[in-house]
């Protein structure tokens, strides 16, 4: 486990429960694990090297651009490779080198991306012709404040690149990027009202497995509403787009973490089945909740359940074990049965994968 933050620790701690062999590794090391841990430098090549040998498999919960040579590194050991980058350069790079790999590859196994294409190609598969795919999802603030109603309780440098960086759709059959924090809509969940807009990295490797199948495929991320134009105005009036890591500080210092949040997951299917047109929708909401003894955050477990989900996978030989693992690829089925991606039904964790 490479990467001992909020995430990283849970994303150990849920396996270590799970009942799998963990070690953890980072710069800094705190007290207090359930699991050995150890300072590591992964740009140390010969120590990190050593390291991947006694694994089988490695998670890097690491900032993403050190996912590209941690990828290569577990690929030249024979180390099966786990990833939550939404970056898409990176995520490219690792999807380029994982064609021939000996051991499995498996980039983007957060929530968006990650889950909501588990959801989506489930839906879709029930179509016989696919007018639309749309994925949603959101993680904000149960009891917002001020008029962004946010809070950064994802990494600050993942939101800003979300927000800056083209977004892959396709629209009426073509593959193309669009802008970001555009494509605005209403959306309700519970009753309650939201926008949606275009941001960069949510829709995975989608367009690639979808392109020639659906006619408009696109992911967006959910906000309150007004969300989109301020910070529209934050980063384009403002010219906060060229400083990003100062753009990033203000935000945060702006709208610190919540321990309080929710996350929002709507994912619909348009299309024809049976001759009939028709639509399919997969909508839930997330709360905190209480794993391995203390309460989590909602995106931080519902992130953490998905990788962990997707490791159980492999391990049971449920998914390939080596070569990449696209996330659409992955049964909701089996995803949902296994004892991590159970606590996405609601299910208390426990129990073994064996």
């Amino acid at each position: 486990m490479l990467g001992l933050g909020k995430v990283g620790h849970l994303v150990a701690e849920l396996l270590h429960e799970t009942g799998f062999e963990v070690g953890g590794a980072d710069l800094e090391v705190g007290t207090g694990f359930s699991f050995p841990s150890r300072k590591l430098d992964v740009k140390d090549q010969a120590e990190f090297g050593s390291a991947l040998r006694e694994c089988d498999a490695v998670i890097s919960c690491l900032p993403y651009w050190f996912n590209v040579e941690v990828a290569k590194a577990a690929i030249a050991s024979g180390t099966h490779y786990f990833d939550l980058t939404e970056d898409v350069a990176t995520a490219g790079e690792i999807r380029a080198m994982s064609e021939s790999s000996p051991v499995a590859v498996a980039p983007q196994c957060g929530l968006a991306p990650g889950f909501v294409a588990i959801a989506g190609s489930f839906l879709a598969a029930k179509f016989s012709k696919i007018r639309s795919i749309k994925l949603r999802a959101g993680a904000l603030p149960q009891h917002p404040t001020g008029m962004l109603g946010y809070a950064f309780n994802w990494s600050p440098e993942g939101v800003v690149n979300e927000y800056l960086n083209d977004c892959e759709v396709i629209e009426n059959g073509v593959r193309k990027w669009v802008s970001p924090m555009e494509w605005l809509e209403k959306i309700h969940i519970d009753g309650l009202q939201f926008e949606a807009f275009t941001t960069s990295g949510g829709i995975g490797t989608m367009c690639d497995s979808y392109e020639g199948l659906v006619e408009n495929l696109d992911y967006k991320s959910i906000r309150y509403p007004g969300h989109a134009e301020l910070l529209n105005f934050f980063f384009h009036e403002l010219l906060m787009r060229e400083d990003r890591d100062q753009a990033g500080r203000i935000l945060v210092n702006a709208k610190p973490p919540v321990s309080k949040d929710v996350v929002y997951v709507h994912v619909s299917v348009e299309g024809w089945i049976a001759k009939r047109l028709s639509r399919e929708e997969f909508v839930r909401t997330f709360m905190p909740a209480a794993i391995a003894g203390r309460e989590r955050r909602a995106i931080g477990w519902t992130t953490a359940a998905s990788v962990c989900a997707v490791v159980e996978m492999v391990d049971r030989g449920e998914l390939p074990g080596k070569g990449l693992i696209l996330q659409e690829n992955v049964s909701l089925e089996k995803f949902l049965a296994t004892v991590n991606g159970s606590l996405y039904d609601g299910k208390p964790h426990g129990g073994s994968r064996r």
